[in-house]
């Protein structure tokens, strides 16, 4: 069944990787920029790599190198030694996601990216995608879950099928997802897993929401999300096509 997006993802702006600011040590992903998007009342978008030992990891990147002073694959470690690194520019460590649902606590809506465990949009072993169902059993806030692989939006659909679902989406440029081949690129860009994983929405790139597809999935009923937007004046354009958008470096209005 197709499970509608809770309102709050709908209503409350949508912090890119949480409120992060590094020039005031709040690194994206981290405790202290979900506790800024808290207590400014917005809605969080985060992202889960898996540890060597299955823990679902809050953090973007499938490498540590950008973020942190250590090298090498997240998926390489385990969730004890992730969470010692400190992330770079910040005083905090890697958080797994039980340790973010806790902070959360349901009072502000959730949206959590699943990052492609194959790296090349691929089949995935559902491993990342069955510790964060388990994760998530008996949480009381708002949350949608989504990720770029469809594969994984497949997994969700059958291993959490009450959660909210969606596929993060884009116009797939062959030069800018280069090394995808330009036949996957197309494959991608029709979002033709919508339906079959009974998903509710897409969050779309932003530079792209005048896509056709967008267009068509909006007239059939898809909430439509959007990424990401870094102006007032981004936003106002945005909003004529995506009900919600997902920000960083300014601070849009919440809804009145």
């Amino acid at each position: 069944m197709r499970v509608p997006l809770p309102p709050g993802l709908l209503h409350r702006p949508i912090a890119h990787r949480a409120l992060h600011d590094r020039a005031a040590g709040r690194i994206e992903n981290s405790p202290a920029a979900i506790r800024a998007a808290i207590d400014h009342g917005y809605a969080i978008e985060i992202d889960l790599q898996l540890s060597q030992d299955g823990v679902p990891m809050v953090f973007h990147d499938e490498d540590l190198e950008r973020l942190t002073g250590e090298t090498g694959p997240v998926a390489a470690r385990p969730a004890a030694a992730l969470r010692a690194i400190r992330l770079a520019g910040g005083g905090d460590g890697i958080p797994t996601l039980e340790e973010v649902l806790a902070l959360v606590g349901g009072r502000v809506p959730l949206l959590i990216e699943l990052k492609d465990q194959s790296l090349v949009m691929g089949p995935t072993d559902g491993r990342l995608e069955a510790a964060t169902a388990a994760a998530l059993q008996g949480y009381g806030g708002e949350v949608a879950l989504m990720s770029f692989n469809p594969a994984c939006i497949h997994h969700l659909a059958r291993l959490a099928p009450e959660i909210p679902r969606g596929i993060t989406t884009a116009a797939y440029d062959p030069e800018s997802w280069h090394p995808m081949p330009p036949e996957m690129c197309a494959h991608f860009r029709a979002i033709p897993d919508y339906d079959p994983t009974l998903s509710s929405f897409v969050s779309h790139e932003a530079a792209d929401l005048s896509s056709p597809r967008v267009a068509e999935l909006k007239a059939q009923g898809a909430a439509i999300l959007c990424w990401t937007i870094r102006s007032a004046a981004e936003e106002a354009l945005a909003r004529r096509v995506a009900q919600n958008v997902t920000f960083e470096g300014y601070l849009p209005p919440l809804a009145a």
